[in-house]
Protein backbone atom coordinates (compact mmCIF):
# COMPACT_ATOMS: atom_id res chain seq x y z
CA UNK A 1 0.00 0.00 0.00
CA UNK A 2 1.34 3.31 -1.15
CA UNK A 3 1.95 6.24 1.53
CA UNK A 4 -0.04 9.34 1.13
CA UNK A 5 2.87 11.75 1.75
CA UNK A 6 0.52 14.74 1.67
CA UNK A 7 -1.64 13.38 4.45
CA UNK A 8 1.27 12.82 6.76
CA UNK A 9 2.77 16.33 5.97
CA UNK A 10 -0.07 17.74 7.17
CA UNK A 11 -0.14 15.27 10.14
CA UNK A 12 2.94 16.39 11.28
CA UNK A 13 2.31 20.37 10.39
CA UNK A 14 -0.66 19.56 12.82
CA UNK A 15 1.01 18.29 15.38
CA UNK A 16 4.41 20.54 15.18
CA UNK A 17 1.36 23.30 15.31
CA UNK A 18 0.04 22.00 18.98
CA UNK A 19 3.92 21.60 20.14
CA UNK A 20 5.79 25.19 18.83
CA UNK A 21 2.69 26.50 20.70
CA UNK A 22 2.83 24.89 23.69
CA UNK A 23 6.91 24.90 24.16
CA UNK A 24 8.19 27.22 21.51
CA UNK A 25 10.65 26.40 19.62
CA UNK A 26 14.07 25.22 21.79
CA UNK A 27 11.23 23.36 24.03
CA UNK A 28 9.67 21.20 21.49
CA UNK A 29 10.62 18.11 20.91
CA UNK A 30 11.09 16.19 17.47
CA UNK A 31 10.02 12.99 19.12
CA UNK A 32 6.58 14.15 20.41
CA UNK A 33 5.79 15.50 16.72
CA UNK A 34 6.57 12.21 15.30
CA UNK A 35 4.47 10.53 18.08
CA UNK A 36 1.83 12.57 17.27
CA UNK A 37 1.25 12.64 14.26
CA UNK A 38 1.65 8.73 14.24
CA UNK A 39 4.46 9.23 11.50
CA UNK A 40 8.46 8.22 11.54
CA UNK A 41 10.40 11.12 13.06
CA UNK A 42 12.60 10.54 10.12
CA UNK A 43 9.87 12.15 7.86
CA UNK A 44 10.45 15.26 9.97
CA UNK A 45 13.77 15.77 8.48
CA UNK A 46 12.64 14.14 5.13
CA UNK A 47 9.90 16.45 4.46
CA UNK A 48 11.10 19.91 6.35
CA UNK A 49 15.01 19.35 7.04
CA UNK A 50 15.11 20.07 10.57
CA UNK A 51 13.18 21.62 13.97
CA UNK A 52 13.76 24.91 12.66
CA UNK A 53 12.99 24.40 9.22
CA UNK A 54 9.45 22.78 10.47
CA UNK A 55 9.12 25.79 12.84
CA UNK A 56 8.99 27.69 9.67
CA UNK A 57 6.87 25.79 7.85
CA UNK A 58 4.41 25.66 10.26
CA UNK A 59 4.36 29.73 10.76
CA UNK A 60 3.82 29.99 7.31
CA UNK A 61 1.18 27.71 7.56
CA UNK A 62 -0.02 29.56 10.17
CA UNK A 63 -0.23 33.09 7.94
CA UNK A 64 -1.71 31.83 4.98
CA UNK A 65 -4.64 30.11 6.99
CA UNK A 66 -4.76 33.72 8.70
CA UNK A 67 -4.88 35.39 5.41
CA UNK A 68 -7.62 33.51 3.93
CA UNK A 69 -9.30 33.22 6.82
CA UNK A 70 -9.21 37.16 7.54
CA UNK A 71 -8.86 39.39 4.14
CA UNK A 72 -7.87 42.78 4.75
CA UNK A 73 -10.17 45.14 3.69
CA UNK A 74 -9.10 49.01 4.09
CA UNK A 75 -12.71 50.30 3.40
CA UNK A 76 -13.99 47.87 6.25
CA UNK A 77 -10.98 48.25 9.13
CA UNK A 78 -14.11 47.76 12.29
CA UNK A 79 -14.90 44.33 10.49
CA UNK A 80 -11.18 43.22 9.70
CA UNK A 81 -10.51 43.85 13.43
CA UNK A 82 -13.48 41.64 14.33
CA UNK A 83 -12.59 39.05 11.62
CA UNK A 84 -8.72 38.81 13.53
CA UNK A 85 -10.91 38.77 16.79
CA UNK A 86 -12.84 35.50 16.03
CA UNK A 87 -10.26 33.97 14.02
CA UNK A 88 -7.69 34.42 17.10
CA UNK A 89 -10.83 33.43 19.46
CA UNK A 90 -11.19 29.50 17.30
CA UNK A 91 -7.59 29.37 18.10
CA UNK A 92 -5.86 30.72 20.80
CA UNK A 93 -2.89 28.98 20.76
CA UNK A 94 -2.46 30.59 17.24
CA UNK A 95 -0.78 33.92 19.37
CA UNK A 96 0.82 31.63 21.39
CA UNK A 97 2.63 30.35 18.26
CA UNK A 98 3.33 34.35 17.40
CA UNK A 99 4.51 34.74 21.01
CA UNK A 100 6.95 32.53 20.77
CA UNK A 101 7.94 33.20 17.52
CA UNK A 102 8.64 36.88 18.79
CA UNK A 103 10.39 35.44 21.70
CA UNK A 104 13.04 32.73 19.63
CA UNK A 105 12.94 34.85 16.71
CA UNK A 106 12.74 38.21 17.02
CA UNK A 107 12.06 40.35 14.04
CA UNK A 108 9.76 40.28 10.63
CA UNK A 109 9.84 37.27 7.82
CA UNK A 110 9.91 38.20 4.64
CA UNK A 111 6.34 37.17 3.70
CA UNK A 112 5.41 39.08 7.19
CA UNK A 113 6.94 42.17 5.58
CA UNK A 114 5.48 42.27 2.18
CA UNK A 115 2.33 41.57 3.60
CA UNK A 116 2.26 44.60 5.81
CA UNK A 117 3.73 46.85 3.32
CA UNK A 118 0.69 46.04 1.03
CA UNK A 119 -1.84 46.75 4.30
CA UNK A 120 -0.14 50.14 5.00
CA UNK A 121 0.02 51.04 1.13
CA UNK A 122 -3.49 50.71 1.48
CA UNK A 123 -4.24 52.45 4.55
CA UNK A 124 -2.14 55.50 3.66
CA UNK A 125 -4.11 55.63 0.00
CA UNK A 126 -7.79 55.67 2.32
CA UNK A 127 -5.94 58.60 4.23
CA UNK A 128 -5.28 60.39 1.18
CA UNK A 129 -8.64 60.00 0.06
CA UNK A 130 -10.31 60.75 3.30
CA UNK A 131 -11.84 58.07 4.00
CA UNK A 132 -9.67 57.44 7.30
CA UNK A 133 -8.65 60.19 9.40
CA UNK A 134 -4.91 60.73 8.22
CA UNK A 135 -3.66 62.07 11.50
CA UNK A 136 -1.44 58.82 12.62
CA UNK A 137 1.41 57.68 10.44
CA UNK A 138 -0.62 54.46 8.11
CA UNK A 139 1.99 52.12 9.78
CA UNK A 140 1.31 53.03 13.33
CA UNK A 141 -2.62 52.89 12.32
CA UNK A 142 -2.28 49.25 11.21
CA UNK A 143 -0.12 48.53 14.35
CA UNK A 144 -2.94 49.95 17.01
CA UNK A 145 -6.05 47.83 14.81
CA UNK A 146 -3.76 44.32 15.10
CA UNK A 147 -2.75 45.63 18.68
CA UNK A 148 -6.70 45.98 19.38
CA UNK A 149 -7.74 42.68 18.03
CA UNK A 150 -5.52 40.84 19.90
CA UNK A 151 -5.14 42.30 23.56
CA UNK A 152 -8.02 40.26 24.42
CA UNK A 153 -5.25 37.27 23.72
CA UNK A 154 -2.63 38.03 26.80
CA UNK A 155 -5.09 39.43 29.53
CA UNK A 156 -5.62 37.43 32.37
CA UNK A 157 -7.88 35.17 32.41
CA UNK A 158 -7.96 35.02 27.95
CA UNK A 159 -8.16 32.41 26.45
CA UNK A 160 -4.09 32.62 24.92
CA UNK A 161 -3.36 32.59 28.31
CA UNK A 162 -3.43 29.18 29.98
CA UNK A 163 -4.81 25.85 29.38
CA UNK A 164 -8.64 24.74 28.37
CA UNK A 165 -9.95 26.34 31.45
CA UNK A 166 -8.80 30.08 31.15
CA UNK A 167 -11.55 30.32 28.20
CA UNK A 168 -13.55 33.23 28.44
CA UNK A 169 -17.26 32.49 28.37
CA UNK A 170 -18.79 33.72 24.77
CA UNK A 171 -20.59 36.45 26.70
CA UNK A 172 -17.58 38.28 27.46
CA UNK A 173 -15.24 37.51 24.19
CA UNK A 174 -19.06 38.96 22.26
CA UNK A 175 -18.35 42.20 24.60
CA UNK A 176 -14.67 42.37 24.06
CA UNK A 177 -15.11 41.93 20.20
CA UNK A 178 -17.81 44.79 20.36
CA UNK A 179 -15.46 46.79 22.27
CA UNK A 180 -12.25 45.96 19.64
CA UNK A 181 -15.05 47.01 16.72
CA UNK A 182 -16.10 50.36 18.21
CA UNK A 183 -12.77 51.31 19.19
CA UNK A 184 -11.42 51.18 15.90
CA UNK A 185 -14.11 52.76 14.28
CA UNK A 186 -13.37 55.93 16.14
CA UNK A 187 -9.75 55.55 15.54
CA UNK A 188 -10.24 55.92 12.06
CA UNK A 189 -13.17 57.96 11.61
CA UNK A 190 -12.14 61.17 9.70
CA UNK A 191 -12.42 64.43 11.71
CA UNK A 192 -15.53 66.35 10.42
CA UNK A 193 -14.73 69.65 8.33
CA UNK A 194 -14.28 72.81 10.19
CA UNK A 195 -17.73 74.44 9.97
Amino acid sequence: MARDSSATKARLLDAAFSEFAAYGIAGARVDRIAESAQANKRLIYVYYGNKEQLFDAVLQRALETGSESVPFDVDDLPGYAGAIFDHLAERPELMRLVQWKQLERPGTTDAEAESYRGKIAAVARAQQAGRIDPALDPEDLLTLILGLAQAWTGAVGGAAAGGPDAAWDPARLARHRETVVESVRRLIRPARAAD
